[in-house]
């Protein structure tokens, strides 16, 4: 992942071929395809670990919490795959994705499975539908702009404390569209 991330940085996304990225890991083109499908799953590898520990997090939120209390607890579940020593990495990874549409693209699909795998574990809690929808969609924008906040260069709050802060922040958003 490092040796394509350094490339993709170097020559760009679109001018890095499977066989660099496999020499400069020092493994083989098929070795390469043992693990990733394409090139651009290098930057996407993980989505199954988040979506899990997205649903978790919800499944785990005590049975009193609101929709929200019960995403908030999503988003403090995924916070373990974001330490300090991840967030250069993080921040390379962000430039090459807002360098390249097909990347936001996959990228926009990651975050519609976040929000699948949110919304599927507040209907097993008994959330219905639209609520449940909302609630998952209000969780995936807050990450975003986490992760956001969190990769940027002056950053040293925890991903945790950021996605709360998000995450009211859209509450008290949503609450005020009512009001007018």
């Amino acid at each position: 992942m490092r040796a394509a991330l350094d490339l993709f940085v170097e020559q760009g996304y679109d001018n890095t071929g499977v066989v660099e990225i496999a020499e400069r890991a020092g493994l083989t083109k098929s070795t390469f395809f043992r693990y990733f499908p394409d090139k651009r799953e290098v930057l996407f590898v993980g989505q199954e670990r988040l979506n899990g520990l997205l649903a978790d997090g919800i499944a785990g939120a005590p049975a009193t919490a609101t929709p929200l209390e019960a995403v908030a607890a999503a988003l403090d579940a995924v916070a373990v795959v974001f330490p300090p020593e991840r967030r250069e990495f993080a921040s390379r990874r962000r430039t090459v994705i807002a360098a390249n549409t097909e990347l936001q693209e996959r990228d926009a699909l990651k975050r519609a499975g976040f929000a699948a795998a949110m919304t599927e574990a507040l209907e097993r809690r008994g959330v219905s539908d639209p609520t449940a929808s909302v609630a998952a969609e209000l969780g995936v924008l807050a990450f975003r702009s986490a992760f956001a906040r969190w990769a940027g260069p002056t950053c040293e709050q925890a991903f945790h404390e950021l996605a709360r802060e998000e995450l009211e922040a859209l509450q008290a958003a949503s609450a005020s569209l009512s009001r007018g």
